[in-house]
């Protein structure tokens, strides 16, 4: 499960030691983690990593199989966990460590920036090939950080873009070893910590008005 703790001024959550899927256990600990990070009184930023193999592998299709009844609002936890990152007060840098896959490659998209190993790990919108359509909110996070040309080749192709591939592309800001990737999202970060998070809660909302709304507005589907 998720865990939280600091680095100086810089929050780094801990996504977990496994694929990191997003269960209802999972998105409601995370939701509390940020409230924590947002409500923070003193400098902060934001870092998010998981552990090993995997940054996040996304939606939690197995639960979801077993409660299909609850999809809807599975479906709208998640989207509000986008809209949440997307928005948070604070910095944010996603160090994706391993394979980001969906709804967690989405994740690491929410961020202000994110910076991935070099060596191992793909990050990848598997949508084309698992036959499950972008909702309209999930469409517009991903195009509201990525150049058209970037949109077209991650999400209509499901290719799987290791680390420099996904620099080159615009998926990610920048590569680190896997020894150095921690520090070098935290460095990204620990110097915009003091930032008014009134402030800086207001721009971001502004910026990102429109995705929000889709994120947030009735689904007919998942």
């Amino acid at each position: 499960m998720p865990t939280l703790h600091q680095r100086d001024r810089v929050f780094v959550l801990e996504l977990g030691a496994d694929e990191n899927r997003f269960s209802p256990e999972w998105l409601k600990t995370v939701h509390d983690m940020l409230d924590t990070v947002a409500g923070h009184d003193g400098p902060a930023a934001l870092v998010t990593v998981g552990k090993g193999k995997f940054y996040s592998n996304g939606l939690d299709l197995e639960w979801l199989s077993a409660h299909a009844e609850q999809t809807q609002e599975y479906v709208r936890d998640v989207h509000e966990l986008f809209a949440k990152v997307l928005t948070l007060p604070v910095p944010t840098v996603a160090a994706v460590n391993g394979h980001a896959f969906g709804a967690g490659a989405m994740l690491a998209m929410a961020h202000d920036t994110r910076v991935m190993r070099a060596d191992r790990g793909f990050f990848c919108f598997p949508e084309a090939d698992i036959n499950i359509p972008f909702t309209p909110g999930m469409a517009a996070l991903i195009q509201s950080k990525l150049t058209p040309s970037a949109a077209i080749a991650s999400m209509t192709t499901a290719h799987r873009f290791g680390g420099h591939e996904a620099e080159r592309t615009g998926l990610v800001d920048a590569v680190a070893s896997e020894d150095e990737l921690l520090d070098v999202a935290c460095e990204r970060v620990a110097a915009l910590a003091g930032k008014d998070k009134g402030t800086l809660g207001a721009i971001k909302s502004t910026m990102f008005a429109s995705v929000v709304t889709a994120l947030r507005s009735p689904m007919s589907g998942s």
